[in-house]
């Protein structure tokens, strides 16, 4: 295979690439390194990817659509699993513009190369945030996922419904995948395990969104990079099961998936702190605030599709997710005891 990784100099993608570089794939790397967060950090991780001789980094904008064009006319890519987006709930109420150049334009842009060039399979991020409203929990890719609060989710939401268009006119496979609550190493600065991190040991009070009330199905990054390196190569056929009268949202009679990947064990947001607290050695000072607008109080994933189809389900304890996490940002920030 020769695997278009996107947004590799980000979080998950650069594990991503690391994975698939371990097993002897080809991998080009592509990332605009937007200045979203400190691009020390994305170009720290290009760094250890840039050691495999069989690494390329490209640095394209997915919103330029020549560009994309050229390099996909270049490598003639047989997989593209497409990280690259622009993240955050929050920051997409103040910097909606952002969005939608990155996650509509240039997932359009995405969507035409792979078709021109024939691209097997098309792996792409989604996110639990596309269940917006949903009260039932846990979430289950048969659902509804039409009343996102946040025009993030939105975009992932159009993600997935462009990309089942390509699919049903082009014959284009692609599998979508709705990532719960990502953590670990090289983790991004702006979600919570940095920021709680940070502010703890500097002695600073961390923001409690909804007075503590809140869960989230954190899953650890080793988790999901299994997850994805495992679907990559599950190229979807159309279900012979679909039905018009009844459609199921997460197949089709196209060649086209969608799957949660969590860590199916929902956490209480205090537990959370407390398991950070405990690794730390230290004690946080809590700043219980209401909740914030885009936000959602629970996240659960149901993973039975997922597991039923790839064998794998993620395991990771979040004491263990959380103790690894620490030690990497000791070591990487070289700032603290």
């Amino acid at each position: 295979m020769h695997i278009l990784v996107t947004g590799a100099a980000g979080f998950i993608g650069f594990h991503l690439a690391q994975r698939l570089l371990l097993q002897g794939y080809s991998v080009v790397g592509l990332d605009n390194l937007s200045e979203y967060y400190n691009v020390r950090l994305k170009r720290d991780r290009l760094e250890l990817l840039e050691q495999h001789a069989a690494f390329t980094f490209a640095r394209v904008d997915l919103a330029n659509g020549k560009i994309l064009n050229a390099l996909f006319q270049a490598h003639n890519f047989s997989h593209v699993a497409h990280l690259a987006a622009q993240a955050g709930v929050r920051h997409s109420i103040t910097n909606p513009q952002s969005y939608i150049q990155s996650n509509l334009v240039g997932f359009g842009n995405m969507l035409e190369a792979c078709r021109h060039t024939k691209v097997r399979h098309l792996v792409f991020a989604s996110s639990s945030s596309v269940y917006g409203l949903n009260a039932k929990l846990p979430y289950n890719v048969q659902d509804s996922v039409d009343h996102p609060v946040s025009l993030y989710a939105a975009s992932k939401k159009a993600n997935e419904l462009m990309a089942h268009a390509y699919s049903h006119l082009y014959g284009l496979p692609c599998t979508g995948l709705r990532f719960f609550t990502v953590y670990g190493p090289w983790g991004r600065p702006d979600m919570a395990p940095h920021l709680f991190t940070e502010a703890i040991l500097k002695g600073e009070s961390i923001k409690v969104f909804n007075h503590g009330d809140m869960q989230r199905d954190f899953t650890y990054i080793d988790d999901i990079v299994e997850g994805v390196a495992r679907v990559i190569d599950r190229i979807p056929a159309p279900d012979s099961a679909w039905r018009a009268e009844a459609p199921n949202p997460a197949t089709s009679s196209a060649p086209w998936r969608i799957y949660n990947i969590g860590n199916n064990q929902p956490v209480q947001l205090m537990d959370f702190i407390a398991a950070l607290e405990q690794a730390l050695g230290c004690e946080g000072i809590k700043k219980l605030m209401p909740m914030q607008p885009g936000d959602v109080r629970a996240t659960y994933a149901d993973i039975d599709d997922f597991r039923l189809h790839t064998g794998f389900a993620p395991s990771t304890p979040l004491v263990e997710g959380i103790a690894r996490f620490v030690a990497w940002h000791r070591d990487y920030y070289r700032t603290y005891p």
